[in-house]
């Protein structure tokens, strides 16, 4: 168990690596790079300045060059200065981080609470008309386009009913714990009906696959009870492909989070990132895009370690 967890854990270190090297070229290929948004900004700069600058900061370098200073310094915590907020690039991206799991992990945690008992009833009583009622809302919650759900729940809840604030993390005067809460509900909101949909779709799919089972079929003939046969039985046996899906949503919930946090004005990294690139801020960019590709990846390392201890076959055959 442990070489397995190890293994896994080198392979997801240099799966990183590899995608920070990705990350790290396709930035610097950019057109335009800091020094030449100072030239056009000030024409008294010559280009003896210039090319002064850009051998004080290392851009003259060769980019496996550049990369291996940078991979130095991040590894001692040191992502370097961001060029839009003048501050280090990890003070900006930790409260932005914090921010997006605010929606994430309450996001994620309503969606599987509503999908669950969801899946389970339409596996239980397939073609019928709750398995159909609850299918056609599945559709509807993850076809719908992120920014129109957000806008129509804003116009709905805000506008109409003036129930909840339409954006914003807090208050002008800052606001108490429950004034985040308000503020955070149309967010979480959207999140998650954007996701249950899906989780409901794949729990519903793999219970009705472990539902016809032999192993199943015989607990039912030696009299065991419906709760527990779904239960104990058919639902930890059709736990692996929704583990894989959540596992999966993970980066999907970090990109969808950039048209909601757009919206409603919520200052997390999805919006951080598109407003860096914008920027050409290139130090806040490539750290804040490497957090979501490390936030992603163990995501994936944590499905590896449920399966592991989901399912025995698994344990015996590493």
């Amino acid at each position: 168990m442990r070489r397995v967890v190890a293994r896994r854990a080198f392979e997801t270190a240099i799966l990183l690596l590899v995608v920070s090297f990705a990350i790290y070229a396709l930035i610097g290929l950019m057109p335009g790079d800091p020094i030449d948004l100072m030239i056009s900004a000030d024409p008294r700069v010559t280009s003896a300045d210039a090319a002064r600058l850009k051998a004080l900061y290392g851009l003259d370098r060769p980019l496996v060059e550049r990369y291996g200073r940078w991979l130095a310094s991040a590894l001692t915590g040191d992502f370097g200065y961001s060029r839009l907020y003048g501050q280090p690039v990890v003070a900006v991206l930790l409260p932005r981080l914090f921010n997006t799991l605010l929606l994430m992990g309450p996001s994620l945690i309503l969606a599987l609470a509503l999908a669950l008992p969801a899946g389970v009833l339409c596996a239980l009583r397939p073609a019928s008309r709750l398995d159909a009622t609850l299918n056609l809302l599945a559709f509807a919650g993850f076809s719908l386009p992120s920014f129109w759900l957000a806008l129509l729940l804003i116009l709905l809840f805000s506008v109409v009913l003036g129930w909840l604030p339409a954006g914003g993390v807090a208050s002008p005067d800052g606001g108490d714990l429950l004034d985040r809460a308000r503020h955070a509900v149309l967010p979480v909101l959207t999140l998650t009906l954007l996701t249950a949909g899906s989780f409901l779709r794949f729990v519903r799919a793999a219970l009705l696959e472990t539902l016809s089972d032999d192993y199943v079929r015989t607990a039912r003939a030696k009299g065991c009870g419906l709760r527990r046969v779904v239960l104990v039985h058919a639902l930890p046996n059709a736990a692996l492909p929704i583990v894989t899906v959540v596992a999966l949503h993970m980066g999907t919930l970090l990109s969808g989070a950039l048209v909601v946090e757009t919206v409603f004005a919520w200052p997390g990294t999805g919006r951080l990132v598109y407003d860096a690139i914008l920027g050409n801020d290139y130090n806040l960019a490539l750290a804040a895009l490497m957090l979501a590709t490390l936030l992603t990846l163990s995501a994936n390392f944590l499905a590896d370690l449920l399966y592991l201890r989901l399912d025995p076959r698994i344990r015996e055959g590493v």
